[in-house]
């Protein structure tokens, strides 16, 4: 047996140890190495995707994945001459110009990173406050640009539901009044239900100098706005957004969800189907729904999410019950096509003059 010498046996040991350092500076450096390829690549990172904006009455498709994202969102704010009755022009304040503004559709978890732009022809600063931030003034105060300028906040997605947005640059009763709002959806991270159709409504009221449908272009009455007397109470920012060759359309047995908030500045909705009940209601975009609805109230700055299976064809009417509003704006159509269902409802002996609804 050979005989280890204390020389011999210390030799051992600090190659030994030479031999166990080279392999860990190795690893440290391919372990650098990674790091900085996915600093340069991205990976690990969540993806970044760009907001899907639609025209109106346009819903965002459904999310698909399964994880967070970097959602990346331009919203710009502009000033612009609009019909808001027939015959009947408006100065209108929007975003990405149109009343309202376009929806945008995240999933719990998501971060939005969000650029709000104003246009340099405006006359006013302008910005955003989501209902659905957790921060300080929903992002207003971060995002007031003056014309020509913009600014950028992200935020966490942290609660799902259906949330209003709106410009509070001062007075933001103002900015509201002339059009600045719209929706944002922030999905559940198991997602909704699957529906046939989807349709994004808000509802407002426009107070204006001359009367209800005076014609030619019509200015902004804050003293009819603060008297809470609106000359126009109207679906998607002008009378007959909703009607004739713009109503929503869906067939028999579809099941539709609409995604439904109210803008103000001062009206709530009580918001109704002609000819349906909501098979399930969720006020204020609750996460637990309520079923069998027949009505549902809406106050301004909120939203609702109402679905329902479509049995029959016809015109279905949507409303707000308080019913004269109807004569002022609040008025839109369904046009539902397909088979009879003369189990569900058929009209047996027709009355000779036209009525009701």
């Amino acid at each position: 047996m050979r005989a280890w010498s204390v020389r011999s046996l210390a030799h051992h040991k600090v190659g030994w140890s030479w031999s166990g350092l080279g392999v860990s500076l190795a690893l440290v450096l391919l372990a650098l190495l990674g790091a900085a390829m996915a600093c340069r690549t991205g990976a690990g990172l969540p993806p970044r995707e760009e907001a899907q904006l639609l025209p109106l009455p346009g819903v965002p498709v459904p999310i698909t994945r399964k994880g967070p994202a970097t959602v990346v969102v331009r919203l710009d704010t502009a000033e612009a001459r609009g019909q808001l009755a027939d015959g009947v022009e408006y100065e209108y304040w929007t975003f990405n110009g149109t009343v309202p503004g376009p929806m945008l559709r995240v999933r719990e978890g998501d971060t939005v990173e969000l650029t709000v732009h104003n246009d340099a022809a405006s006359k006013h600063p302008h910005n955003i406050d989501l209902h659905a931030v957790t921060g300080p003034g929903g992002g207003a105060a971060a995002t007031t640009v003056v014309p020509g300028q913009e600014a950028t906040v992200r935020f966490k997605a942290l609660n799902p539901g259906l949330y209003i947005y709106h410009c509070a640059a001062p007075p933001p009763y103002d900015h509201i009044a002339n059009g600045m709002y719209g929706l944002i959806l922030v999905e559940p991270k198991a997602g909704l239900a699957k529906v046939d159709r989807e349709f994004y409504v808000v509802q407002s009221d426009f107070y204006t100098q001359g009367g209800h449908g005076e014609k030619g272009l019509q200015g902004y009455s804050q003293q009819k706005m603060f008297s809470e007397q609106p000359d126009y109470v109207v679906f998607n920012g002008a009378v007959g957004s909703l009607l004739g060759d713009k109503a929503l359309r869906a067939s028999v047995g579809d099941t539709v969800r609409i995604y439904f908030g109210v803008g103000g500045p001062n009206k709530p909705s009580s918001f109704h189907v002609i000819g349906e009940i909501f098979d399930r209601v969720y006020p204020e975009a609750a996460s637990e729904s309520m079923q069998n609805v027949q009505t549902t109230l809406v106050p301004p700055g909120g939203a609702a999410i109402v679905e329902f299976k479509l049995e029959v064809p016809g015109n279905f009417i949507l409303v707000d019950h308080a019913i004269g509003r109807v004569a002022k704006g609040a008025l839109g159509m369904i046009i539902v096509e397909g088979p009879e269902a003369p189990e569900i409802f058929q009209a047996v002996k027709q009355g000779q003059a036209a009525s009701g609804h």
